[in-house]
């Protein structure tokens, strides 16, 4: 098992390379250098089953790993409990699409906060949770692994501690570990290799050593304010964080085998393959 790497969506250079649409995008990855990629279901499970088949079984032929980011809208914490089934309704609808595409993982964003207290949006993003789990089960889907993601907004749900929770709950939650995200909602928290040490620790220590092996990331070095995120960047710029020298350094020194998706602003297929090849150079 080794370490797998890929792009959020499509680069700029997807469409400069003469591609065109989805059914393209295993011959595009391949040809970037890549093993992974994740589509994106931001604003809606648009694909439909029979295509998605398709799209995985051009993926397996090139021995790509898809996964898929569920619609942004989903709000596992919200206290209407009318908008907290509407989002179980979306994670099935998830799961679906990428069982149809030979996958196994969506990405999750959990909700944020609004005007009651991170402990109480919290509660109720695991009683949805539970039920989305038991919605899963329901349908023959419990192979699927929700990733609830940390995010980078401040009064977002998803601090490392509160996706740790969730985890905790079932051993099919695996966390989505956005280093952008926790360096964006730290102020730019993510300064030394000992940072970065705490996040692997963080993950062995409240969900094992199996789950750290194989745990799902997103990567990007993010513009933040007080607030938190504000926009993704590139891999070229200098100013904002957070480097992905030390992620690649400590998942070849704990032997992990994670699926790291690259969300740079255009470039994430480029900027996924530095990863990789910085990745190759470690190994050697």
């Amino acid at each position: 098992m080794s370490a797998k790497f890929g792009p959020a969506g499509n680069s700029a250079s997807f469409h400069d390379m003469g591609y065109k649409h989805s059914l393209q995008v295993p011959e595009y990855i391949e040809k970037m250098g890549l093993d992974a990629f994740e589509y994106q279901c931001g604003r809606g499970v648009n694909i439909g089953l029979e295509k998605a088949a398709e799209l995985g079984k051009l993926a397996l032929e090139k021995g790509i790993a898809l996964s898929l980011h569920a619609p942004y809208y989903i709000s596992m914490s919200s206290v209407d409990p009318e908008k907290r089934l509407n989002s179980v309704n979306y994670i099935l609808a998830s799961a679906r699409a990428v069982k149809a595409m030979g996958g196994n993982r969506i990405v999750v964003h959990t909700g944020s906060c609004g005007k009651i207290s991170r402990e109480e949006a919290l509660g109720l993003a695991i009683d949805t949770m539970k039920i989305a789990l038991g919605a899963l089960d329901s349908e023959g889907l419990g192979d699927i692994h929700i990733c609830p993601e940390t995010m980078g907004k401040v009064n977002q749900l998803g601090t490392l501690d509160e996706v740790m929770a969730l985890c905790e709950l079932d051993e099919r939650l695996i966390p989505c570990i956005d280093f952008g995200h926790l360096n964006a909602r730290d102020m730019g928290g993510l300064k030394t290799f000992d940072d970065y040490r705490h996040i692997f620790d963080t993950i062995e220590n409240r969900l094992g050593a199996d789950r750290l092996k194989c745990f799902h990331s997103h990567f990007s070095k993010i513009e933040y304010t007080v607030g938190g995120e504000k926009r993704h960047l590139t891999f070229a710029d200098n100013v904002f964080g957070p480097d992905f020298e030390p992620v690649i350094e400590l998942v070849a020194a704990k032997n992990c085998s994670p699926v790291i998706i690259c969300e740079s602003d255009g470039t994430q297929a480029e900027d996924a393959a530095a990863m990789k090849n910085y990745y190759k150079s470690i190994l050697k």
